[in-house]
């Protein structure tokens, strides 16, 4: 990949680039979490988005893709946003650096990444996060990561249409090498965990498959949330979001709410628990009692938040079965996308087999295996 970009930067420019790479990220637990202001333990993984980038001395940028084999160039004054999606993400990301008072100049860049894209491991946010860490560097612009976090958030929400929490670009800056990022999504404070599962592999089992309830499920989760929240507040007043309601004030008020409703809060109340046991797990080497709460979460989101499929389920079930594997659950928003596997590194060959030979023989379709490791933040290369 690095062979490539250097090649394809050559080719079309003329001055020597700087090269800078930007992780994409797993979740290990706590999932539909984040909008509720509780805690998610995501980590920086071994692939990435990689940008080479010269300043040119002009006003203009250009852009290469070697996946899309084209060029975009634009003005940094230019209000036009570019037709080509894959370019919005440069384009945003100089619009978003802007709006915070940076000057930036024209620049010659090649674009590239090894992320399975759709696999739900956040090309997107490694592709905004590479963009504003190169500029950062490249213009002198003294931004620190939280800046440059919620840059990239800003970014998706403006030029790509993509309201997504700060977790992906966080998770893509912050990220450490052996270790977990257990970040508290209403103070943004963090701290980092402890993740080196010796004879253990983290594989990735992408459906390929993504339903279109997912968007409009997604904004009745959120809702089903707030409601909770609304009509618990009448008897704590104190109480802001899910984060701040127990099981027992939950319980208390049961018969108050629906049960579609109760579902969904008590589902967000235990995964947050879940989340704080793993890593308390996690801090003493138990990988036993992480994938039991993997395993956890993923019946809580199958049967309480509803927002698993038959692909998904299946996938999920295969493992609980299988002898090597510690712990699955589907990760993302649902609906689709992949499943993180906690697996005994001399059982991954069989156990991605056994997922395949199910899953095309009851579903009729293909499955894709990504085995991924916990890896640095986004960072200068060369």
């Amino acid at each position: 990949m690095l062979e490539i970009i250097r090649q394809c930067f050559k080719q079309h420019f003329t001055a020597n680039g700087k090269l800078y790479a930007a992780p994409g990220r797993i979740n290990l637990i706590g999932e539909h979490t984040d909008y509720n202001l509780g805690f998610v333990l995501p980590g920086a993984i071994d692939k990435s988005f990689y940008m080479m980038v010269a300043p040119n001395g002009t006003q203009v940028c250009n852009v290469f893709s070697p996946h899309f084999n084209a060029m975009v160039s634009f003005n940094v004054d230019d209000t036009d946003i570019p037709e080509a999606q894959w370019s919005r993400y440069v384009y945003g990301e100089v619009k978003e650096l802007q709006a915070l008072g940076c000057k930036i100049g024209g620049f010659d860049a090649v674009v590239a990444s090894d992320i399975p894209i759709g696999a739900g491991i956040s090309s997107s946010a490694a592709f905004t996060t590479v963009t504003g860490v190169a500029l950062n560097d490249l213009f002198d612009l003294g931004l620190n990561r939280m800046q440059l976090a919620k840059a990239g958030q800003m970014c998706e929400h403006h030029y790509v249409g993509v309201r997504c929490g700060i977790m992906d670009q966080f998770a893509s800056l912050h990220g450490e090498e052996g270790k977990l990022i257990r970040l508290d999504c209403r103070s943004l404070e963090y701290q980092l965990v402890p993740f080196s599962p010796q004879g253990l592999k983290i594989v990735l089992l992408d459906t390929l498959v993504k339903h279109s309830l997912a968007s409009s499920e997604y904004n009745l989760r959120r809702a089903d949330c707030e409601a909770g929240v609304a009509h618990l507040k009448q008897s704590y007043p104190h109480i802001e979001s899910l984060r701040d309601v127990t099981m027992e004030m939950l319980e208390a008020h049961r018969s108050e709410v629906t049960p579609v409703v109760y579902n969904r809060c008590s589902f967000v109340i235990e995964e947050n628990q879940r989340l704080l046991d793993a890593c308390a797990a996690l801090e003493q080497g138990d990988y036993k009692s992480v994938g039991l709460y993997m395993y956890g979460s993923h019946h809580g989101l199958s049967k309480k938040y509803e927002v698993s499929c038959p692909e998904l389920d299946l996938i999920q079930e295969v493992a609980q079965k299988h002898d090597g594997v510690l712990g699955a659950r589907m990760m993302g928003g649902g609906f689709g996308g992949c499943t993180i596997n906690l697996v005994q590194e001399e059982a991954v060959e069989d156990f991605i087999l056994a997922c395949k030979e199910r899953y095309n023989k009851k579903l009729w379709k293909e499955l894709r295996p990504i085995e991924v490791a916990i890896g640095s933040g986004a960072r200068i290369i060369s």
